[in-house]
């Protein structure tokens, strides 16, 4: 994922988490929050509770890699919370689960030659 689409500062987290609906699928709770800008955000949130730092980052890692695969609508800021739930997934199993939600959420682009 590219620098300029990851959110990392906190007050943007608790902005959109306040403003925003939460959507929640397995393991995952997504909020969606439209801005005017001609980019997207994601922002991955992994606690404490999913393990120690090298569990977390592999998951942080993980997700990373599986939006990578698909390109987006533009203009939406997006965090991703990740529930326990996900020490007991395998990697196609988060990414079926991931790509399925955000699928619902209509913010991934339906173009006729998708990255696998």
């Amino acid at each position: 994922m590219k620098k300029i689409n990851i959110l990392k500062e906190s007050r943007d987290f608790d902005r959109i988490i306040k403003t925003s609906k939460p959507y929640k699928y397995k393991d995952y709770i997504i909020y969606i929050e439209k801005n005017t800008n001609d980019v997207y955000h994601f922002g991955i949130s992994v606690g404490k509770k999913i393990g120690n730092a090298v569990n977390r980052n592999k998951v942080k890692r993980q997700l990373k890699s599986i939006i990578d695969q698909k390109d987006y609508q533009n203009n939406f800021n997006c965090i991703i919370i990740v529930g326990r739930g996900i020490n007991e997934r395998t990697f196609e199993e988060r990414k079926i689960n991931l790509l399925f939600a955000l699928q619902k959420l209509n913010i991934i682009k339906e173009s006729a030659n998708e990255k696998k």
